[in-house]
């Protein structure tokens, strides 16, 4: 065992810190640094040297763990991080070091990085990490990052969570992650049903405030084109005191002139309209009452009906 931890030691003691003339940013060389007087401690009792002011600098709660009071004066200091991989603990140490993490250790352990920022205060780690992790969500992974980006406070990425799941929720019903909820965390599967309720009733008020006002518009082009036709005339219609225009051609002015032109046509001859049985002279006289309840100008409106109706 001693052998195995040695040999660990020795393996990760190459550019442990982020700090050789290949990483380094000003390529001049590493930073000298004096001897370590900390150790972190991980799962399989690996010892990794460090250096308590450095990672008292960084890490707050780090802080908080070095200036305990030990039992003993003359015992070694030692912080155990042991809840993630080696290879992790590595990572992270590097981080608190030259704020600097390789894509190959951000692709396996960007989820026990996140862990580990959050629990030692760690935001510009934890910023990176929640990226790359948004990045990289799949139907497959996304409950699991949505689990730990719910504990880890990481609002972004647990909303980019939730917006997947809603729109892959047939998929993610079937992976693993999932039957886990279900089976072990009721409050996150009700808080993602909740989800998935609120966005489609969010896209039912979306698609109807657009139906209603594509209605408006169409109703607005209506009312205009209507006094177009009964004031200026047009192809087909026009004023009973105007001869009608003699351009044969259709309306420039509106897309619906053409087909309202062919309404009033048949409004003027149509024999069941007095008896109320004809759909398309119900269609007039509601154009014709939306038309007087919005005119100020009745008096000398030409629109038929128009004073008629206000004094209903």
């Amino acid at each position: 065992m001693e052998t195995n931890h040695h040999t660990a030691t020795t393996n990760i003691s190459d550019d442990l810190y982020g700090l050789s003339p290949a990483t380094s940013p000003t390529k001049s060389g590493p930073r000298e640094l004096p001897e370590p007087d900390i150790h972190i401690l991980t799962r399989d009792a690996v010892r990794i040297p460090a250096h308590a002011s450095i990672l008292a600098s960084v890490s707050p709660v780090l802080e908080n763990i070095i200036d305990r009071p030990r039992k003993h004066r003359g015992s070694e200091r030692v912080i155990p991080i042991l809840g993630v991989p080696n290879d992790a603990v590595i990572a992270f140490t590097r981080f608190l070091y030259s704020s600097r993490c390789t894509e190959e250790h951000m692709e396996k352990y960007a989820i026990h990085l996140l862990a580990l920022s959050h629990v030692y205060l760690v935001p510009q780690l934890k910023q990176r990490c929640t990226k790359e992790l948004g990045q990289r969500l799949s139907v497959d992974n996304v409950v699991d990052v949505l689990q730990l980006a719910r504990l880890c406070d990481a609002a972004d990425l647990y909303l980019k969570c939730m917006k997947l799941v809603a729109n892959h929720f047939k998929a993610v019903e079937e992976t693993e992650g999932w039957k886990f909820v279900q089976d072990h965390d009721p409050y996150l599967e009700l808080d993602i049903l909740q989800f998935i309720d609120e966005t489609e009733s969010r896209k039912k008020r979306t698609r109807r405030h657009r139906e209603e006002q594509r209605l408006y518009l169409q109703l607005s082009e209506a009312m205009e084109c209507l006094e177009h036709i009964c004031t200026e005339g047009c192809t087909s219609v026009g004023p009973y005191d105007m001869e009608p225009g003699q351009k044969r051609g259709p309306c420039s002015k509106f897309g619906t002139c053409q087909g309202l032109q062919h309404l009033f046509q048949h409004f003027a001859t149509c024999k069941r309209r007095v008896n109320g049985g004809c759909l398309r002279c119900k269609r007039m006289w509601q154009l014709l009452r939306l038309h007087s309840s919005m005119c100020d100008q009745s008096d000398s409106c030409r629109v038929p009906l128009c004073s008629s109706y206000i004094t209903l």
